[in-house]
């Protein structure tokens, strides 16, 4: 395993808590959004990760015996299956026509938790890759007098 390989699995990791912070911010932004309708409501969404599939390099290093760090994926996105809720209030100019509007199902406190680890999984990486660069650096140095 190079240290090449280093800058590839925290890009990865940097780009997956990016889609995870953007989730985050669209859960943030809707969470006092309502609707008239369960159908019409925003939904909470989570990103999806994986395992990154290794890449050549990956697999001849696995052959030699090697066990090399593999970065991340994301899948996608889903929608949080958790249930809406519903308020009456019959007054509202958006209630429908049982006098029942609709908030979304988006946890704040857990949202600023999630965006709590996501910033602080980005800046981790980033002082991996920080760190990778010295190192790289301090290589190019041993050959001087």
């Amino acid at each position: 395993m190079s240290i090449a390989n280093i800058f590839n699995i925290s890009g990865s990791a940097m780009s997956a808590q990016t889609v995870r912070l953007n989730t985050t911010a669209s859960n943030m932004a809707n969470a006092q959004s309502i609707s008239s309708s369960v159908d019409e409501t925003y939904r909470a969404r989570k990103p999806v990760f994986a395992l990154q599939e290794p890449s050549e390099s990956q697999r001849n290093d696995r052959e030699l015996g090697l066990l090399p760090g593999q970065g991340v994926k994301v899948l996608g996105i889903v929608e949080s299956n958790a249930p809406l809720q519903p308020e009456y209030l019959p007054s509202h100019p958006m209630a429908d026509e049982d006098g029942f509007i609709y908030h979304p199902n988006v946890n704040v406190v857990e949202e600023m938790a999630d965006m709590i680890s996501a910033s602080r999984s980005f800046q981790i990486n980033a002082d991996v890759m920080d760190s990778a660069k010295k190192m790289m650096q301090r290589v190019l140095t041993l050959g001087q007098a």
